[in-house]
């Protein structure tokens, strides 16, 4: 089993209010870890201090998203949180077509580069549309091919492409180069809200096994939205993986 994060964006509104508040929760629940997207006004050390004095680590960041900041502000940022990766992610208008997917792919050979000269490496976050299929393949398999030193952080609900996609297999297609997966539930309808894992229609175990033991560092709960409390459903999702024996938790 391996340690249970948060995707710290799936709180954003009641961090926005309170984050201190919600980062005892977190610790209180039994998180492990945090996976921060903004750190409201904290400085990463201030941030770092904080979330460890409470029991728990930063797991990986979206903050700085790699792609969308000055390349130096992102490995001051990571390296002073502690970590050896760096976040990117892109857009649906960079996986619309064949040409487009081309760019993407040199802008992340590009950073993977300047990355590697810091001693850090690059994961790509992905949603639905890098499932898409251009000229009989998906863009998601030709970046994979086509940045060979690019890691992955696969959002193994996106992933599914609404049913139209098997996550298993994803993750198995990658499994050497995941150290990260996003597990999140919901009823795989456009338009429709996420759930607390486990009450959705994700085969949460099949995709936690499909992963390289060797290589899988964190499971990380990420809830965009959802219909009921989100403090509740991010509770909820730790006991499910928890009490599953599919992560480990500190409580």
């Amino acid at each position: 089993m391996k340690p249970i994060s948060v995707q710290l964006y799936s709180l954003r509104d009641a961090s926005s209010d309170n984050f201190d508040a919600v980062l005892k929760q977190l610790a209180d629940i039994g998180y492990c870890g945090v996976e921060p997207f903004n750190l409201f006004g904290k400085s990463p050390l201030e941030f770092r201090q904080q979330v460890e004095d409470l029991g728990m680590t930063i797991s990986s960041t979206h903050y700085p998203w790699a792609n969308r900041s000055e390349i130096n502000e992102v490995i001051d940022t990571v390296s002073t949180l502690g970590l050896s990766r760096a976040a990117g992610g892109f857009g649906p208008d960079d996986f619309a077509d064949r040409s487009a997917i081309g760019r993407t792919v040199d802008t992340v050979n590009d950073l993977t580069d300047k990355l590697s000269r810091a001693g850090l490496k690059l994961f790509l976050h992905n949603h639905w549309w890098e499932f898409i299929e251009h000229e009989g393949k998906k863009g998601y398999h030709i970046l994979q091919e086509e940045c060979p030193d690019v890691l992955f952080e696969v959002d193994t609900y996106w992933a599914a492409n609404f049913g139209d996609s098997d996550p298993v297999s994803e993750v198995e297609r990658i499994r050497n180069r995941a150290p990260l997966l996003h597990i999140k539930d919901g009823p795989l309808t456009k338009g429709e809200s996420h759930v607390a894992v486990g009450d959705g229609r994700m085969d949460i175990g099949a995709i936690i096994e499909a992963a390289d033991e060797e290589i899988l560092e964190w499971i990380i709960v990420e809830l965009d939205d959802c219909d009921t409390d989100m403090m509740t459903a991010v509770q909820r999702s730790y006991s499910y993986l928890t009490n599953n024996n599919l992560a480990t938790g500190n409580q």
